[in-house]
């Protein structure tokens, strides 16, 4: 019996990047719009009260968060120095997952839990390890997946 076409990778050979322009671009887009833009427009609002969990300072701990959670979003979601900007955003949501939310459950209704913050990071991690995938502008720019 012949396997399904969409279950055999060599009968779907773009359902790899694909699955990475879909990972990419929801992962980006939710963490800019959803975290980031957030802390962007809020900056001075926000900059003294933000957690400085590395000692740098509340307003470079928000810069360095929101820089990460808004402008490298977008880059990922466009599949632009992927793995460059992953790894800022993977550092940013392991300090919040386990720094700062230290002593929040791992999941539960009650907020702040460390579980979306964590989802984020292993998204993040694996989008490092895989590169964006053929439909993104590293693949046009630098050839590369």
């Amino acid at each position: 019996m012949k396997a399904f076409a969409l279950f055999n990778p060599a009968k779907f050979p773009l359902g790899q990047d694909i699955g990475l322009l879909v990972l990419r671009v929801g992962l980006g887009l939710m963490m800019a719009v959803g975290h980031g833009w957030g802390k962007v427009v809020n900056y001075t609002d926000r900059m003294n009260s933000f957690p400085d969990p590395l000692g740098v300072s509340s307003p470079v701990s928000m810069a360095l968060a929101g820089g990460a959670e808004f402008f490298g979003a977008l880059l990922l979601a466009a599949g632009l120095l992927t793995r460059a900007v992953a790894l800022p955003l993977t550092f940013t949501m392991f300090v919040a997952g386990i720094i700062v939310q230290a002593n929040a459950p791992f999941f539960g209704p009650q907020a702040p839990n460390k579980e979306f913050a964590l989802i984020y990071l292993v998204g993040f991690l694996a989008l490092f390890f895989t590169g964006p995938g053929k439909f993104s502008v590293d693949q046009v720019l630098f050839g590369r997946k």
